[in-house]
Formats: structure tokens, sequence, C-alpha cells
């Protein structure tokens, strides 16, 4: 698929973010918006996976470790075919499937319930293990916030991963620098985050654009081709990206927009589709 078409389907996915955490009044849309491109690169371009067929025993694993960015995940979810867009309306209320952090039981596509923050990537080298036990071909994918690495699990895990050289897990940190109480480095630094995986024996790759397709692509391709070592790809990211006025601000870490600023978030997010489809 090619870079303007990911776009467009990114741009979507933060239509579906945007819409469904309005509709909830409740949820996270900063650290949704920065991985949108991101889940998006994993579902449509990167993992062996089939909308047709979500317990396919080979498929590709995702956990998303940060679990409050739900919103992200499920908006990507629906665009790949899991369900219908029409269900992200129905986010947090009593009996919808999309409650406020992924459920592997109720929701076509989600491979671990998450949201207890430190825990996701224990839950992933599981997995990445089991394959390596039975020799399967799959691959994991987990995706971490910057500010859940200060949980310790995330290390004990890295150890584990480092430890029985697991070249079939891919931990991603979206290091977009704020958490629910402010910048990462203020609250409580994690850097440098590179050389705390090259520690635990992983191969690190940094991003300098977590929102860009080709350098998600670069990334992606050097971990393919990584042997006897997990991988750690540290993206740098935008918090709030692709809505100008929630961009870079904490404060729209756990925050629904009103009805107003969800009209300007949408208008934005279709210009910038508009702008898209003329290229």
């Amino acid at each position: 698929m090619n870079k303007q078409k990911l776009q467009q389907i990114a741009n979507e996915v933060r239509k579906g973010i945007v819409t469904s955490v309005h509709s909830a009044k409740a949820g996270h849309p900063g650290g949704s918006l920065s991985a949108a491109d991101l889940f998006t690169y994993l579902y449509f371009e990167e993992m062996n996976i089939d909308p047709e067929n979500p317990k396919e025993p080979n498929r590709d694993r995702f956990v998303l470790s940060k679990g409050h960015t739900a919103p992200g995940l499920y908006a990507t979810l629906a665009h790949r075919g899991y369900f219908p867009v029409t269900t992200l309306t129905t986010l947090r209320q009593i009996g919808s499937i999309l409650q406020g952090h992924p459920d592997m039981k109720h929701i076509p596509g989600v491979d671990m319930s998450s949201g207890s923050l430190g825990q996701g990537v224990s839950a992933a080298v599981g997995m990445a293990l089991a394959a390596k036990l039975s020799n399967a071909s799959y691959r994991t994918y987990t995706l971490l916030g910057d500010g859940e690495i200060q949980e310790g699990q995330i290390w004990e895990a890295a150890m584990l991963a480092g430890h029985h050289k697991l070249d079939n897990l891919v931990v991603i940190v979206d290091n977009n620098g704020l958490q629910i109480d402010g910048a990462i480095d203020d609250v409580c630094s994690p850097y440098p985050i590179d050389k705390k995986f090259e520690s635990f024996n992983f191969h690190v790759i940094n991003v300098a654009d977590g929102n860009d397709f080709d350098q998600l692509k670069a990334a992606f391709d050097e971990a393919k081709t990584t042997k006897g070592m997990p991988t750690a790809i540290v993206m740098k990211t935008i918090k709030g990206k692709g809505v100008s006025f929630m961009e870079n601000q904490a404060s729209w870490h756990g925050t629904a927009p009103n009805d107003e600023q969800y009209a300007m978030a949408m208008e934005e997010l279709e210009k910038a589709g508009e702008t898209l489809c003329q290229k």
C-alpha cells in the first residue's frame, strides 16, 4: 500500500478516535492520536492478519499495553473490517463491545485484554515465547506508552525477552513526551529509553518521526531482519497529532472534546482528508 493511501486511512482512524471519545464523553484522545499512524501501519501493512478469521492460529499478535488508548485501536480495527465503523459511537456504553480498555473476549481482533499499565509486555513475551516453543512463524507486537515504562514490570519482561533472544518480538514505545500529569521527564524521567532497552539485550531502532510512514516502514523492515534478539522501536510522536489544539497538550491525555471542540476537530480532519485526496 502506498504512503498516500496509508495517510488517508490514518486520517479516517483519527476521525474515528475523535468521534468515539466525543460520543462517550470520556476516553483518551491524546495518546490515541499520537499512535494513529502506528496502528494504521501495523494493521494495514505490517501484520499478517485476516479480519474474516480473527482467531487464525498463525496470525501475528498485537498487545496494546497502554490500553487506555483503546479508541485508536478500535478505530483501526473498524476500518480494517473487524466490525462496523458505526460501532465506534458506542464507546463505553452499557452493552457495547467497545469498553474503556480492550477486551479479548468480546472484540474481534483483540489478542489480549489490557489496561493495567506495565503488564502488556509480559503478555507479549509469553506469546512470542510460545511461538518459539511451538516452532510457529507468527510475530508479536506490543505498544507501550513512554509514561508506562516507569512501571517496573516492563523491565522484568524485557529481561526475559532478551534472555530468550525473542527475535519474533517487537516492542514499540510511543514517545510523545507527555503523560497524565505532564512531561514524562518532569514526572519520572525514563530517559535514555534506547540505552535501557539495549542493556536488556534488545536491538533498538530510534525513529525520529513516528508519525511518518516512510520512517515506520524502515524501522519495521529492519526489525524483520534482526536475528537473535528482540527489537525495541522507540518512536518520537506528537501527542494529539492531527488535531491542532490537542497537539502537545497533556490536558488532552484523558479529556473528551465538547460539541464545539468536536466540530472544530472534525472540520480540521475533513480538510486534511481532502488535501490528501488531491495529492
